[in-house]
């Protein structure tokens, strides 16, 4: 119980202290025009308040990965809670908030387009192509997943369900932002964390045993901490989709002070999240063995959520906790389609004032992803798993690259990403849907290869002379 509070008071000291550090290296200036004002075109530029603009944005990050994720990453022991703790803190909200403020100076652009200013032109390209397979990766999966959970909670076919979400999506990825997204997403978000707070307020008030730190690897299989928690847990600590979301809401941020609460503070909030999770799953059965049992007996973390649900929130609460976990992957489905939509007319140049322009670029990306829901889902998500890390990585180079540029303390973007691509490079060298290489070698490879882009960034960075692009 000690180590769970303790994580929690971390946590939201962690954005008073160190998210404010992070602002003032960035240099954030309420007295900056944003895109929402120099831009304004009623359909994805649309200036919002923050609190709304904060709850969309963690509505939208907030998939199944904070609440699957710390479900599976709990299997580990309670050293889970460290990497949660720290990630969040030091990683994923620093990689938030540059991500969403880089867009910010950069007149809404995406994350290709950030990338590519900060990395050059190979990088830009790359990330074109490997952001675009990414999201439509993710809307893929959070078509599949919200459709299964529906299926057997009402017994309806699961491509009835799948009809109905790809239906939706499709409305959500055309319309302004305005429309759906900023009329629901704030109730859903507001939603979200009532749950989180009824789960983890249970954990404190019922007496439960939470299990303290150790730095034991509890896995019931034996997997190896290095490198699998730390993309096990994605979402819950750090997450390269949330790079191609923060844009979304940089286009709406009414002032750039609002971007630590926004961007750096909807991160926070998901670590809390992922935090409440990892403990209840770790604790209601008797230990990572007893997790491990009742996920292969009810049908995974799905279950897990169903069983955690009844237990501490009633029948009722549970009802509307699983329809809370089913709106989580919708949300971030449809922002998903909507981020590649944006990229893609950020690739070919189409207004997408234009209504038609809008269509032209979904209908064949949700043509794609149809195609992709009939797939193995269980394989989809695996290289999800890794090419999320790997995107959170490029985003943190490019990162520290503007803050290097810029004569700024780029080591608070430049340490995670050393820590990033180790994690991403082993990672794929030892996962059986990679190289399926095991041992050390992909710990040692992993490593080189991280201190040898530290060591490039430090020669090469800063090179060519970048303007600071206020709110351009």
């Amino acid at each position: 119980m000690v180590s769970f509070i303790t994580a929690l008071l971390v946590l939201i000291l962690g954005y008073w202290i160190y998210g404010k550090v992070v602002e003032r290296v960035f240099g954030a200036d309420a007295n900056h025009k944003t895109p929402a004002y120099l831009k304004e075109d009623a359909v994805d530029y649309v200036p919002l308040n923050w609190p709304r603009v904060f709850l969309i944005q963690l509505l939208n990050i907030a998939g199944l990965g904070p609440i699957f994720g710390a479900i599976a990453g709990a299997l580990f022991g309670p050293a889970a809670f460290l990497w949660i703790v720290l990630g969040s803190i030091f990683a994923g909200g620093v990689h938030d908030y540059l991500s969403g403020m880089l867009s910010v100076r950069n007149g809404g652009a995406s994350i290709s387009e950030i990338v590519g200013e900060y990395l050059g032109e190979g990088a830009r390209k790359f990330m074109r192509v490997f952001s675009i397979i990414l999201l439509v990766l993710v809307g893929t999966v959070f078509m599949t997943g919200p459709a299964g959970l529906l299926a057997n909670m009402t017994g309806f076919h699961l491509n009835f369900w799948l009809a109905i979400i790809i239906a939706y999506y499709f409305l959500a990825t055309v319309l302004p932002v305005d429309k759906i997204i900023a009329k629901f997403y704030p109730v859903l978000g507001g939603s979200l964390l009532i749950m989180a707070v009824g789960i983890g307020g249970g954990l404190i008030i019922g007496g439960y045993n939470i299990p303290e730190i150790t730095l034991s690897n509890l896995h019931p299989q034996g997997l190896p901490f290095w490198p699998l928690l730390f993309v096990t847990i994605a979402c819950g600590a750090i997450s390269g989709f949330h790079a191609t979301q923060s844009p979304l809401m940089a286009r709406c941020l009414q002032n750039e002070k609002h971007g630590r609460k926004t961007f750096y503070g909807a991160m926070i909030a998901e670590g809390v999240i992922a935090l409440i999770w990892a403990a209840a799953a770790m604790t209601l059965f008797g230990g990572t063995e007893g997790l491990a049992t009742a996920m292969a007996n009810n049908g995974g973390a799905a279950g897990i959520v169903k069983l955690v649900s009844d237990n501490m929130l009633g029948v009722f609460g549970g009802i509307l906790a699983m329809l809370g976990v089913i709106a989580l992957p919708v949300s971030s489905g449809d922002t998903a389609f909507r981020s590649a939509r944006l990229i893609l007319a950020d690739i070919f140049k189409l207004e997408q004032t234009n209504k038609a322009n809008r269509f032209k670029l979904a209908i064949p990306m949700f043509i794609i992803g149809i195609i992709l829901s009939q797939m193995d889902f269980s394989i989809i998500w695996r290289y999800f798993a890794w090419s999320n890390q790997t995107l959170a990585m490029i985003a943190l180079w490019a990162g520290a690259a503007y803050l290097k540029l810029n004569k700024r303390f780029h080591w608070i973007a430049s340490i995670p990403a050393t820590f990033m691509t180790a994690v991403s490079i082993s990672y794929i060298i030892i996962a059986p849907e990679g190289l399926g290489i095991q041992g050390p070698i992909s710990s040692i490879i992993g490593i080189l290869a991280a201190l040898t882009a530290l060591v490039t960034f430090l020669i090469k960075g800063g090179e060519k002379v970048q303007i600071d692009n206020k709110a351009a």
